[in-house]
């Protein structure tokens, strides 16, 4: 954005600076000896790890309390706290069905078998041996933002709540084409089942196609090995699609002609339709978008200026633009995009903006390159209904009351 569209959505040069002497009077005030106590001792020593600074240490995962056990269930990323793009791997959501098994390197296996000309069985090593690659890339569970789908919305509802299992992260691995074409692919194959080690056996059914074309092995996050919440040490990655075809502590692929159908691709992860049928396999994560800044649970601390930050991400690639309102959707302004801008990644968006201390409601909406427009929640209630579970991508609308609280506004646009 060029200073002069900037000056014009923050409503001219003065409404800015005018920001200015209030900043340099409260930095005046703050060098007291409170603030000087820092420098008159030595500091903390070289440590083999570094930590989070103490007064960042309510920055954690929120952890869903629906479920009898903590072995199966979720974890949110609090993403109104991020301050990048890359999603810091302590703070990646969680999704289990099992709990997290404890895997020695030194004895994991990965084998593949089925419908191929030799069964191979490879240990870590020999995955690492082949050509590498890195890709900064989401990861969506397929029950992420399933909060809309409630009749009663939440007024209380944080951005972490509402859209928190999503994460973004930098994948090192191989391709899963090269491993599965050293096996040798029987002409009829059409599927694999892939499978993980957690006390579930956890599976799912893969499109050859898909596997083919851009899966692959990874065995390193945000530069350091997987974190065994992430599936140390072999995970397999499904660029695009749920989070729950996206197999942890991979041990086994059988490649067939036909789907498996498992419980957690029939019981769950499916859709049901209006009309009483089901839709089965709807994996690619349809474009969304959420505003983080200012978000549920926060405040604005007085009229004037504010700059509106939030991030967008689509299965079906690029984010092309995301539109933001601060009116409630009686208009739209385009936000910009912040650089890299990549694909099957998320995206930052940011919109300056000039608060007049009334009651307004922000909304954000993204638009992915095959120019599919993120839906309204009411559209998203008229296709699927209330009280469904998964493939939620509807607007997350943000009321911002006098005074500067900001709440839930879904009730606003029901």
């Amino acid at each position: 954005m060029n200073r002069r569209k900037f000056l014009q959505k923050v409503a001219g040069a003065g409404a800015f600076l005018a920001l200015a002497p209030k900043v340099l009077a409260q930095g005046a005030k703050a060098f007291g000896e409170a603030a000087l106590a820092p420098m008159k001792v030595l500091g903390i020593p070289l440590t083999p790890i570094s930590q989070r600074a103490a007064t960042e240490n309510h920055v954690v995962r929120y952890i869903s309390d629906t479920l009898p056990s903590r072995h199966t269930g979720a974890s949110f990323s609090p993403i109104e706290h991020f301050q990048g793009l890359i999603t810091p791997s302590d703070l990646h959501f969680e999704r289990h069905h099992g709990g997290v098994p404890t895997v020695d390197p030194a004895e994991y296996r990965l084998l593949i078998h089925g419908m191929v000309k030799q069964p191979l069985m490879f240990d870590l090593e020999a995955i690492k041996r082949y050509p590498s690659f890195n890709q900064v890339m989401f990861i969506e569970c397929g029950g992420n933002g399933q909060n809309g789908f409630s009749r009663t919305p939440d007024e209380a509802m944080t951005a972490t709540r509402s859209k928190g299992l999503v994460s973004n992260s930098e994948w090192t691995g191989t391709s899963l084409k090269l491993l599965l074409e050293e096996a040798g692919l029987d002409e009829r194959a059409k599927w694999l089942l892939v499978e993980g080690m957690d006390g579930a056996a956890y599976t799912r059914s893969i499109p050859l196609d898909k596997a083919l074309d851009n899966c692959f092995l990874a065995y390193g996050q945000n530069g350091e090995a997987l974190r065994p919440q992430q599936g140390y040490p072999v995970r397999l990655m499904v660029p695009g699609w749920e989070g729950s075809t996206h197999i942890k502590w991979v041990r086994r692929i059988e490649v067939s002609d036909t789907p498996y159908m498992t419980r957690d691709e029939t019981s769950k992860y499916t859709d049901p339709n209006p009309d009483g049928t089901t839709s089965f396999f709807t994996w690619e994560m349809l474009a969304q978008s959420i505003i983080t800044y200012p978000s549920g649970g926060q405040a604005l601390q007085a009229e004037g200026f504010y700059e509106i930050r939030g991030v967008a991400w689509t299965g079906a690639g690029k984010v092309k633009a995301v539109e933001v309102s601060t009116d409630g959707g009686e208009s739209w302004q385009e936000a910009s995009l912040q650089e890299p801008v990549l694909s099957l990644s998320m995206v930052r968006f940011t919109l300056p903006w000039q608060w007049d201390g009334k009651e307004t409601v922000l909304l954000s909406r993204a638009i992915d390159e095959k120019d599919y427009v993120q839906p309204s929640r009411a559209e998203v209630i008229k296709a699927w209904g209330y009280n469904h579970r998964y493939h939620y991508n509807g607007i997350q609308a943000w009321k911002v009351l006098e005074g500067g609280k900001v709440v839930n506004g879904d009730d606003v646009l029901s």
